[in-house]
């Protein structure tokens, strides 16, 4: 394709830049308060909401990241996709209707109202961290490929993104984010298609032949089977992937504040299923392509560049190389759609935990229009602080996915841990929670510290003996067990208050209960 973008193909990424700038200008003025910045006014339609969730879990590391595992080894890395099925269908139905009643915008007030403001301040945080870090990488991984396509300098395209991502986010509020996100999620879908059929049918001998060889070939097999810690096996990511989504499905803001702006329960449980049908066959397909970028390499002949030295860079050579005009717009559109529509909804939520757990804290008195404007600044701020960190990430070595594993599961610190603490235990209270959270800090410091081949502190034999993605999903472990042993053995602050176990599982159980059977009697009379 050359080293500079088409003009077909810099019309099309210009009309989708300049489609979510106006849907921002859209709904800017309906941004007169915290209740319609923050949460859409609670009226946004089930089929949206899933379509907005959807498209912000599938980012630019999706793109690039998913298709270089695939080509590099097998599906593997799929396995922890298939866990959000089965965390939904554990909890969906609890977790939705019960965060609806216990919070207002942010999903760390409740951790605040069992815990108290410390537990509060440290579960946002540890959200704000992890997320940072994420909006880093997923600015990296979009720059590493649309440079391949296009010769475009990475640090310009990550200002370009940044700016305009943080200016439809800053004017049009949530309500601007969820439908960009509508508009990104069926942009993504369509350069998927693109690229598998140039994927499938360039190839000498057809679909057929490409399945066929990934297939002989081991490239689409989900791993090793074995019961094995150490190693990334099945058993290591499907651990890793049921703690992952238990965290954003219990304790990650931009999940939760998705259950926030359905209409009622019923729109909440059907948009976030929708959003979890959507995702499981998108990891799948980006697989997909991986194996067959594998594929079209081996059957066409076609060499390597010696300028493509790992994984995550051949499925971005493939694109620059045999993606005709206009096509590889429709492309670069969809790149740009995933991981837009991931960093506007993190500067969304990231501006709702500045408000709600960190400036109304501190300043109760200020009014919803004060707070409102800092929210806006939060999102400015986050956006600029991003954007610095994408540039210092854009020279990372190493393979993308894997590292964004690795990141992702040690920065969560708990979070998932402390949620089941104060969601499952009537007798866990505030002391027991910190002792748990000091002992899961502790822990993921020495088990990032001491693991791998390359660890900065060689303890020997008490160095970390399993993968590193087994880390985040142990800290969530040993901050539920050691936080309950605590609170077994630790007296209270104060005497135990009853009203806290309606903010337990028994609690919204005992009212559903209650409320069920008011009904029946309303019902019979």
């Amino acid at each position: 394709m050359g080293t500079n973008l088409r003009w077909l193909d810099a019309l099309t990424t210009a009309l989708y830049m300049a489609a979510v700038i106006a849907i921002g200008l859209k709904f800017s003025r309906r941004q007169t308060s915290t209740e319609a910045y923050f949460v859409a006014r609670r009226s946004v339609p089930a089929w949206a909401m899933g379509i907005s969730l959807f498209a912000t879990l599938i980012s630019s590391v999706t793109f690039v990241a998913y298709p270089g595992s695939a080509y590099a080894g097998d599906w593997s890395l799929l396995v922890p996709g298939f866990m959000v099925v089965l965390v939904l269908a554990l909890v969906g139905s609890v977790i939705i209707p019960f965060y609806r009643r216990a919070v207002g915008m942010s999903a760390y007030e409740y951790f605040g109202r069992r815990f108290g403001r410390l537990a509060r301040v440290y579960s946002a945080v540890a959200f704000s961290l992890g997320h940072f870090s994420k909006m880093g990488f997923v600015f990296y991984l979009l720059a590493l490929t649309i440079d391949r396509m296009t010769g475009w300098g990475v640090e310009w395209l990550i200002v370009l993104v940044g700016v305009v991502t943080v200016f439809y986010t800053l004017v049009g509020g949530l309500e601007a984010v969820i439908w960009n996100d509508v508009l990104q999620g069926l942009i993504l879908w369509l350069g998927i298609f693109v690229c598998l059929g140039f994927l499938l049918f360039l190839p000498p001998g057809g679909p057929a032949a490409v399945l066929g060889l990934a297939w002989d070939e081991g490239k689409i097999s989900l791993g090793d089977p074995a019961p094995d810690l150490s190693r990334p096996t099945i058993l290591v990511l499907a651990i890793y992937g049921f703690f992952w989504y238990l965290q954003k499905y219990g304790a990650d803001q931009t999940v939760v504040q998705r259950y926030l702006v359905a209409r009622n329960d019923r729109q909440a449980l059907r948009g976030v299923a929708l959003g979890a049908v959507l995702c499981v066959p998108v990891w799948t397909l980006f697989m997909l392509i991986g194996s067959c970028t594998w594929a079209f390499y081996k059957l066409t002949g076609e060499a390597l560049p010696a300028t493509v030295t790992k994984a995550d860079q051949v499925f971005p050579h493939f694109l620059a190389t045999h993606i005709p005009p206009g096509l590889a717009g429709v492309f670069v559109a969809s790149l740009l759609a995933a991981a837009m529509s991931t960093l506007s909804s993190d500067l969304n939520c990231l501006a709702v935990v500045g408000v709600e757990d960190f400036y109304r804290v501190l300043r109760p008195q200020a009014g919803d229009r004060q707070r409102l404007r800092v929210g806006r600044w939060i999102v400015g701020i986050c956006g600029a602080v991003a954007v610095a960190m994408a540039l210092l990430l854009s020279r990372t070595q190493g393979s993308a996915l894997s590292l964004w594993f690795t990141i992702s599961a040690i920065v969560a610190v708990g979070l998932a841990g402390l949620f089941l603490l104060a969601f499952l235990s009537t007798r866990a209270h505030a002391r027991g929670a910190w002792v748990g959270i000091a002992a899961t800090i502790l822990f993921t410091a020495w088990a990032t510290l001491t693991y791998g081949e390359e660890r900065m502190l060689d303890l020997g034999r008490w160095n970390y003996p399993w993968h590193e993605y087994t880390i985040g999903a142990a800290g969530h472990l040993v901050l539920l067990a050691v936080g309950y042993l605590a609170s077994l053995l630790i007296p209270p602050a104060a005497p135990p208050d009853e009203s806290l176990r309606r903010m337990t599982f028994w609690g919204w159980l005992e009212q559903r209960r209650a409320g069920r059977a008011l009904e029946g009697a309303a019902a019979r009379t």
